[in-house]
């Protein structure tokens, strides 16, 4: 997992903007969270959330149990900024999923795109399905995306494990199921197209 550190440099030294990630709106996010029952009431977790705008948009939708994490202290402070007086009700965490204290079963969905991508070890990867094993509850669902198979082999100067959707869900393990799967042609504020996999998982 890169340190604090690295992240801090990159949004201090870029706009939100402007970094290879931005996107206006999650949109292939939303849709695989609609699919997997969002409503107002559900309680969701944005691991590596930092200064996307999937937090805004599920506000207009009408969430109020919304938890953003990210390494970067000044990505979560561009998006609280950003939302204002909105931005008191949603819970700020700073610091390492890998590390995390989340209560069990404190979410009914999580969100990741482009943290579980930067785990490259088995024993990472071992640790990030431990913490959405104890974070989700039982019924729950996940949606996780990062470069496919076909996508960038590094992102912001780190090698990234490329995955398709069924390499996700094997990460997750057994008590997960692969419900959907979608893929993403993002193309990065400087022009540059990556393709992202997605995968949509409950746990059993």
């Amino acid at each position: 997992m890169s340190s604090p550190t690295h992240w801090e440099a990159v949004y201090r030294s870029r706009s939100a903007q402007a970094v290879s990630w931005y996107r206006p709106h999650l949109d292939v996010s939303l849709a695989l969270l609609r699919q997997a029952g969002l409503e107002a009431s559900s309680r969701l977790v944005d691991v590596g959330g930092g200064a996307s705008t999937l937090v805004d948009d599920l506000q207009v939708l009408g969430l109020t149990d919304i938890t953003v994490l990210d390494l970067s202290q000044t990505a979560l402070d561009v998006a609280r900024e950003r939302l204002g007086m909105r931005g008191k009700t949603v819970r700020w965490i700073a610091g390492d999923l890998l590390e995390a204290d989340f209560a069990p079963a404190a979410f009914d969905l999580w969100h990741d795109r482009a943290v579980l991508h930067f785990l490259t070890s088995p024993e990472e990867t071992a640790r990030y399905a431990a913490q959405v094993m104890r974070a989700l509850r039982p019924g729950g669902h996940a949606v996780i995306g990062g470069f496919a198979p076909e996508g960038p082999e590094r992102c912001s100067g780190l090698p990234v494990a490329r995955r398709s959707p069924a390499d996700i869900a094997s990460v997750l393990g057994p008590a997960f199921c692969l419900v959907d799967e979608s893929t993403e042609r993002h193309t990065t504020p400087a022009g540059t197209a990556q393709t992202f996999a997605y995968a949509l998982l409950e746990r059993r």
